[in-house]
């Protein structure tokens, strides 16, 4: 469900929720483990062999989670992004810093080669961010497809918000729109795009953490960091574009200070209150990980 949230807000990855929870590598490896074999077991009837072969208690928890999440969150976090931006931008800043830390830790040996690998990750994600966003009115069908397979690749590697790709796409409010009024064509085409795509990357995604998996993670990490440009709170519109129904939509932004915030736009910076859910979200990774060893145990 943790998953289904991050991925709704354009900026934050449900692949970051899955690595601070433990189940990033398990999750890699089950999607991966959905291929030609398992499929022929599944037409073969062997229906208990298929599910054990996937790892299909697993998938299928993590996938209702994230099911239940997207179709009640839609709509409460597309009304407080529109309302209360800084808060939930500063919430997951916080998340997110302490995400990068975490998974950092988890690198075994530093050297050169993840350093180099960890900037990479920096530079990629930070590029990203710094996109301008298509604007596309009438989607078809196939590019919706294809949005799928890409926003998917995105949404399980952390730092990477798949929510953030479909914004770039300019298929970001169409989806959610879909989601929202439970259009099943949209939603049908955009998920069969999502399923190859997810089953295709997740095999490119395993193999690179068995071979080379401190630079993996080194890069991943780097992600994190590079997308932190993306969910920085105060925010100054510098180009706006006139939509079809005559109002100014903003499709570029930049970073700027709260005092400055304040003084551009007249509305208040909150502060007080964004720094205190920064704690929150850096202090709740923390918490999540403590709880996750424990269940371990």
């Amino acid at each position: 469900m943790g998953m289904g949230a991050a991925d709704v807000v354009p900026g934050v990855s449900g692949g970051t929720i899955a690595f601070i929870t433990g189940i990033y590598e398990e999750l890699i490896n089950s999607i991966k483990s959905i291929n030609l074999t398992a499929i022929k077991l599944l037409f073969s009837f062997k229906i208990a062999e298929f599910w054990k072969a996937i790892n299909g208690n697993f998938l299928i928890s993590v996938f209702i989670g994230i099911g239940i999440s997207v179709f009640s969150l839609a709509k409460g976090l597309e009304y407080l992004l529109h309302h209360y931006p800084i808060l939930v931008w500063s919430f997951f800043f916080g998340l997110i810093i302490a995400s990068a830390i975490y998974v950092a830790r988890s690198i075994k040996t530093w050297n050169v080669g993840t350093i180099i690998s960890g900037i990479a990750g920096i530079a990629i994600a930070y590029a990203i961010t710094v996109l301008s966003p298509a604007d596309i009115e009438n989607p078809t069908y196939w590019f919706i497809f294809i949005s799928g397979m890409i926003a998917i690749c995105a949404m399980i590697l952390p730092g990477i918000s798949g929510s953030f790709i479909l914004v770039l796409l300019g298929m970001y409010k169409f989806i959610l729109g879909a989601v929202g009024d439970l259009n099943l064509v949209v939603i049908g085409i955009f998920l069969v795009g999502a399923a190859i795509g997810i089953i295709a990357f997740s095999n490119v995604l395993s193999w690179l953490l068995k071979k080379y998996h401190n630079l993996t993670i080194a890069m991943l990490a780097g992600f994190m960091v590079g997308s932190l440009n993306k969910v920085w709170p105060w925010k100054e519109v510098t180009e706006t574009i006139l939509d079809r129904h005559g109002e100014l939509k903003p499709i570029a932004e930049r970073n700027i200070l709260p005092a400055t915030y304040e003084q551009i736009t007249g509305n208040e910076a909150w502060l007080a209150g964004a720094i205190a859910l920064a704690v929150f979200g850096f202090v709740l990774i923390f918490v999540v990980e403590g709880i996750g060893k424990k269940l371990k145990k």
